[in-house]
């Protein structure tokens, strides 16, 4: 595997959890000596679901990651590069909440060889931030970034969020500014979810807000995709805006079907044959390490899973995929039913196909999941375009 693979840690430990937040976590570090010594075994006795040792990027992510120390990532740093060849990775990321970003952290951290940080600033305003139930205030955001600069790390990601309870055009419109005022490299835009056991999904059920209509969203949506773009970003991604050269490598492999291992508790792993994913509990992966006996769950990828995936993932991506490609991966059956599923859409202004490159259109990127659904392989379907 020349070209390497990509690794992810899961860090799950948090001071406090978001309000919308339902990715595995816990909030304090209780554990995190234990959890660390189990993250270091994992490390060597994982290597043979991915076939070489050969890493391109890293991605720390969680949780807060910022939460561990910087003797913490030396250790894990040293467990790394026992097991793998680092010399050609390219990127490595630290994911950070801007509050964990004071001098002497950035200081501690800067000779480890992270070369790009990840910042959940989410929004610019105070009140906002507040809704989102975030530890930091917008200042915090802003010196957050700041602050990396001087400490050398220039290629800096940051989140920004939309759809928050009570935002409207205006207060977005001041977000998008502030935005475009620090200049970092690379911004990730989200609308805020309501997920199902988060602190918010329970206010919204509760009447304290309302969730913002789908026209309104759209309109948001690509208010901030405008106005990035015509500052020079590139947006590569439904989510994801680049200055020239600062493309998320990691986040790639994910969009473009390159394997990569996870590890931690509820880390997902793909090796192009199957995926699976760790338990999401701190208790049953730490006794699954020591035990030996970790178990996960695993799904083996047939063909037709394999198209749906590509379909999922590189749909997703300003370059889509080619015909040839979906012919020589996925045999003539599968290349007839994806072009007659999307005729229609084409012919509706949803989808492009530009020298044998289908893409989607840019105005179906904020309605890029029912594209994408239309698309996926069914036995119904299949026998329908026979």
């Amino acid at each position: 595997m020349s070209e390497g693979f990509g690794l992810y840690l899961h860090i799950p430990f948090c001071k406090s959890k978001c309000a919308y937040c339902d990715f595995y976590s816990l909030c304090g570090t209780e554990g995190k000596t234990v959890f660390l010594d189990c993250l270091s075994k994992e490390l060597g006795s994982e290597k043979q679901y991915i076939d070489g040792n050969q890493l391109s990027t890293i991605y720390f992510g969680g949780g807060t990651p910022s939460l561990l120390s910087a003797n913490d990532y030396k250790l894990l740093f040293e467990s790394i590069g026992r097991e793998y060849d680092i010399g050609r990775c390219t990127e490595i990321t630290l994911e950070a909440n801007p509050d964990d970003l004071s001098p002497a952290y950035l200081k501690s951290i800067s000779g480890l060889p992270f070369n790009r940080i990840s910042i959940g600033i989410q929004s610019f305003s105070d009140r906002e931030l507040r809704a989102l139930g975030r530890r930091h205030d917008a200042s915090q955001g802003i010196e957050a970034v700041v602050r990396c600069r001087e400490a050398g790390l220039n290629n800096i990601s940051i989140d920004l969020m939309f759809g928050i309870p009570e935002q409207n055009e205006l207060s977005l419109q001041s977000n998008i500014e502030q935005t475009l005022k620090i200049e970092v490299p690379h911004i990730s835009v989200y609308m805020l979810s309501l997920e199902p056991g988060s602190l918010l999904y329970k206010d919204w059920q509760q009447g304290r807000f309302t969730e913002i209509s789908d026209e309104e969203a759209e309109k948001h949506y690509f208010l901030i995709s405008d106005q990035l773009k015509q500052a020079g970003y590139d947006h590569y991604e439904i989510s994801n805006f680049a200055r020239p050269g600062f493309r998320a490598i990691h986040n790639a492999s994910y969009w473009s079907g390159r394997p990569y291992l996870g590890l931690g508790p509820s880390a997902h792993s793909f090796n192009g044959r199957t995926r699976r994913w760790n338990p999401a509990s701190l208790e049953a992966y730490i006794q699954g390490i020591q035990n030996r006996n970790l178990i996960r769950e695993e799904e083996s990828l047939d063909l037709y899973t394999r198209y749906n995936e590509l379909i999922m993932t590189r749909l997703r991506t300003s370059e889509g995929f080619t015909t040839d490609e979906l012919l020589f991966l996925y045999g003539p059956e599968l290349y007839d039913y994806c072009l007659e599923q999307a005729r229609p859409l084409m012919a509706g202004g949803m989808l492009e196909n530009t020298d044998g490159r289908i893409k989607l259109a840019y105005r179906a990127y904020f309605v890029s999941d029912s594209v994408i659904r239309a698309l996926f392989w069914d036995d119904g379907k299949l026998d329908r375009c026979k």
